[in-house]
């Protein structure tokens, strides 16, 4: 199925207070398509997650917002992009209960449940890339 881009927005990720701006506006994105309360919810907190991993694992980076359409629907579409150290074993990074930091685990397996669509790209030493899609009606 081809996703076409029907608007875009990037934002440079390197503190804590950049944080609230970013979910502030994937709220409104998700607003702007008609995605639901619960839909909305579940975006978000993915979201706030994946922003939590690029500036505590990978010492900030990017992320991006796209509104987009897969002939059926709209959805929203989010990139997060870092150079920190990658992740060794992306298969263990997805199992639940799987930490490097001193926490419950469940960031990446939760957060792929919370979405559509989840696709993690990692080199040890270049970064990380996580895009994730959350259809209007997924």
């Amino acid at each position: 199925m081809i996703t076409t881009t029907l608007s875009k927005q990037d934002f440079l990720i390197v503190r804590d207070q950049d944080v609230i701006p970013f979910r502030n506006q994937v709220k409104e994105a998700a607003v702007k398509v008609g995605m639901g309360i619960l839909n909305q919810t579940k975006l978000i907190t993915a979201a706030s997650e994946l922003v939590r991993n690029l500036l505590k694992y990978g010492g900030g980076g990017t992320a991006e917002i796209e509104v987009v359409n897969n002939g059926r629907e709209n959805g929203i579409r989010l990139v997060f992009k870092d150079n920190g150290p990658g992740i060794q074993d992306i298969d263990l990074a997805m199992k639940d209960g799987f930490s490097t930091g001193k926490s419950l685990g469940l960031g990446l397996p939760g957060t792929k449940r919370l979405v559509n669509e989840f696709n993690i790209q990692s080199a040890v030493g270049e970064g990380t890339i996580v895009t994730i899609i959350k259809w209007k009606n997924g």
